[in-house]
């Protein structure tokens, strides 16, 4: 596991979405879209529903990669984007309180989420972080 230097903690904070690709079980990729924070160096996402492929293709095969873009501008004028290369677990809960902090950041402060009396428990996602890519300072 690799420390995270402070550019990429912020953009990782930041409340943009994020690309997580696993990988499925005939090798092919699946993207999806998620809301991502980070515990210490690891990043988290919340995860309600258990019948998510993602989580099916994480428990068979660990290797992910997520991307998120940033709004500065290289001086080549490429727009900065973060590629994360890592191995993920799934844990079993916490995904109401982890979805429910990610929320403040990326809907607004005084929103609840999930918006549901009694959501279920389902899972988390943590992602340690093996290498970095993309372009902006954390590639310089």
């Amino acid at each position: 596991a690799m420390t995270l230097p402070d550019s990429v903690r912020e953009l990782l904070t930041s409340g943009r979405l994020a690309h997580l690709v696993t990988i499925g079980p005939d090798g092919a990729p699946q993207i999806s879209i998620v809301w991502v924070g980070l515990e210490g160096d690891t990043i988290v996402s919340g995860h309600l529903d258990a019948s998510q492929r993602k989580l099916a293709n994480v428990r068979r095969d660990p290797r992910v990669a997520i991307s998120l873009e940033d709004d500065t501008v290289s001086p080549w004028g490429l727009q900065h984007h973060l590629v994360v290369y890592g191995t993920a677990e799934v844990v079993e809960g916490g995904a109401p309180g982890l979805l429910s902090r990610l929320a403040k950041t990326y809907l607004g402060p005084h929103v609840d989420f999930p918006p549901m009396p009694y959501p279920p428990p389902g899972f988390v996602l943590r992602t340690t972080v093996d290498r970095i890519g993309g372009v902006g300072p954390w590639t310089d």
